[in-house]
């Protein structure tokens, strides 16, 4: 069945909606499962990587998160592996162009909500080495916030490397008098350049509709390799009820988000465990055409929680950090699973950076990066496969978002970070970064630490001490940066 024939009956079974009756997912139509005897010798791997929007480590019961039900979150990391040490930035959009390009932020950002069309992605790489390639979920980076040029152009996301695109926020925002509006109920979508009004959708959940894509993707390209990148809606606010928690409240008011914690949190929760339901529903696909043992699947978040969600964590009360520098703004979870190849319930303590993404990817398609391909990552695929090879001494943030939190930079090591104003904080016992080592005087191992992340600190470009989101203003870049070996 193919993915606009699906949808057409989700319409048609969402028709009871108009008159305020509830969208169970009981009643949401699934992709028939598939069985196919493939001769999986010398195949070419699949890659599916999924990023969850706004969720640190402490919501997930693998990292010690209490608060959230994940089942299928949960049997990810027992049979694969799970990544203790990743970081983001602490913001959307720096994230996702760190991810999809390989690169440091100072290189290539200088817009909220917009990716360079001339830098090249993950999403080029692979479908110059072969794959079919879809992109599913949150865009947010053609530059709508500033009206820049061609943010308008409906292909953008085809010509940053994909074949096929579902996706929100290309052409059209949040705000319903320019057509666009919210990403769960209703959504005004677009389809590899088609708008799809919220009209066209309504009663429909889009979680639902991009996780219908991608069952259908994978099912269509199961005889050939495929790259799918998921950047999710979930589990951004607004929080307002899922599927499975909407009851009998009406389709009209149902993306508005309740104003006290209580509520919020409750559909917090539930909007946790719908992601957990939709990763299930990938895996079982992957299963039903026999391409568990073919695909890498790889489960991570662009930034931290948002600051209006507190979760329960090892028996200490941790508040949201999106935005902020802090651990809770950037430390996000990292598990990947490749049946028959990732070790199951492997721990990984080393250091993972959001530009390592890039070089794993080519290194699972088997691509050889031109020797003049500007990269700050290195390649964590041995680390998967459980194989020694090269760890991160060290993870950089240049964390320049050009919208509301303030700017900074900072440096980490396993144990110690250090600020670009100078404070500095030993991680290993101060996870929340309250008591500032520079402050006080150290024993001679510790500012040995200082003083060598001092120095390789100095290295780096400077932020921009700006906040805002002008876009008159001009943003330096360095995209031909080296660090020094001096």
């Amino acid at each position: 069945m193919g993915w606009r024939v699906q949808r057409y009956l989700l319409v048609c079974l969402a028709g009871a909606a108009r008159n305020n009756k509830p969208i169970l997912r009981s009643s949401i139509i699934t992709l028939p499962l598939f069985f196919f005897a493939l001769s999986l010798s010398g195949r070419t791997p699949n890659i599916v990587l999924i990023m969850v929007d706004d969720m640190g480590w402490e919501c997930l019961s693998p990292y010690g998160g209490e608060d959230y039900q994940t089942p299928n979150i949960d049997r990810l990391a027992k049979e694969g592996v799970v990544f203790d040490h990743c970081f983001s930035t602490p913001l959307c959009t720096p994230s996702r162009v760190k991810l999809m390009t390989g690169k440091y932020n100072f290189r290539n950002y200088t817009y909220f909500g917009y990716l360079n069309p001339e830098e090249r992605t993950f999403g080029h790489m692979l479908q110059e080495a072969g794959y079919k390639t879809a992109i599913v979920g949150k865009w947010q980076l053609n530059g709508l916030y500033n009206g820049l040029p061609g943010h308008q152009d409906s292909s953008r996301p085809l010509k940053a490397g994909f074949d096929e695109a579902l996706l929100w926020q290309v052409t059209r925002g949040k705000h319903s008098n320019d057509g666009g509006g919210e990403r769960y109920w209703n959504p005004p979508l677009e389809h590899n350049g088609t708008f799809i009004s919220a009209e066209e959708n309504w009663g429909l959940y889009g979680p639902d509709l991009f996780t219908d894509f991608i069952c259908d993707f994978m099912q269509r390209y199961r005889d050939e390799p495929f790259f799918v990148y998921y950047p999710m809606v979930l589990v951004h606010d607004v929080f307002v009820p899922t599927p499975d928690t909407l009851g009998d409240q009406p389709l009209e008011t149902a993306n508005i988000q309740p104003v006290d914690f209580e509520s919020r949190k409750k559909h917090f929760s539930a909007m946790v465990t719908y992601t957990d339901h939709l990763l299930g529903r990938i895996l079982s696909q992957l299963e039903a055409l026999g391409l568990s043992e073919d695909t890498l699947v790889l489960f991570t978040a662009d930034n931290g929680t948002d600051h209006k969600i507190k979760s329960n964590w090892n028996g200490v009360d941790v508040p949201g950090g999106k935005g902020g520098r802090t651990d809770t703004g950037n430390h996000v979870p990292l598990l990947a699973f490749w049946k028959g190849k990732s070790i199951p319930g492997k721990r990984v303590k080393d250091l993972i950076d959001f530009t390592d993404f890039f070089p794993t990817l080519a290194e699972v398609a088997g691509v050889d990066l031109p020797g003049d391909t500007f990269l700050d990552g290195q390649s964590f695929l041995h680390k998967i496969l459980g194989k020694p090879g090269p760890q991160r001494a060290w993870v950089y943030n240049h964390y320049q978002p050009y919208w509301g939190p303030t700017p900074g930079r900072f440096l980490r090591t396993l144990t110690h970070k250090l600020h670009g104003d100078g404070r500095f904080y030993h991680l290993a016992h101060d996870r929340f970064e309250e008591y500032d080592l520079a402050a006080k005087s150290m024993k001679a191992s510790t500012l040995a630490n200082y003083e060598a992340l001092q120095a390789l600190m100095a290295h780096f470009p400077e932020i921009v001490q700006e906040k805002g989101n002008n876009a008159d203003i001009p943003r330096p870049v360095y995209p031909d940066w080296v660090l020094s070996e001096e």
